[in-house]
């Protein structure tokens, strides 16, 4: 029987995916993460933000293109700001769609 992840899920690192084990097997306690993995209550707080933002970009169901989707999940996770992706958007419209005569 082969297992099918939810597309959030899908999108996430394997980082976020063990910070989230970690999450449920510290009962969902920030204070007791954050100890466990050295810092701040502010600082895991900030990373469950992120994380967060992430499932949200993910679950999204506004839009069905790849790249639109890739831009957001890049912003939540904190790897490239809003007014890059907005740029990279800006460029991409801009491009001429393929047709089926381009290489």
């Amino acid at each position: 029987m082969k297992s099918v992840l939810p597309p959030w899920l899908e999108a996430l690192a394997e980082e976020d995916i063990h910070f989230i084990r970690r999450f449920v097997l510290a009962s969902g306690s920030l204070k007791a993460l954050a100890k466990a993995y050295g810092v701040s209550y502010p600082t895991l707080r900030a990373r469950l933000d992120r994380l967060i933002a992430k499932v949200e970009a993910a679950e999204a169901q506004t839009d069905d293109d790849p790249f639109r989707k890739t831009l957001r999940l890049l912003v939540a996770d904190g790897k490239l700001s809003s007014e890059s992706a907005k740029s990279l958007l800006r460029a991409h419209e801009a491009c001429p769609a393929p047709t089926e005569d381009s290489p």
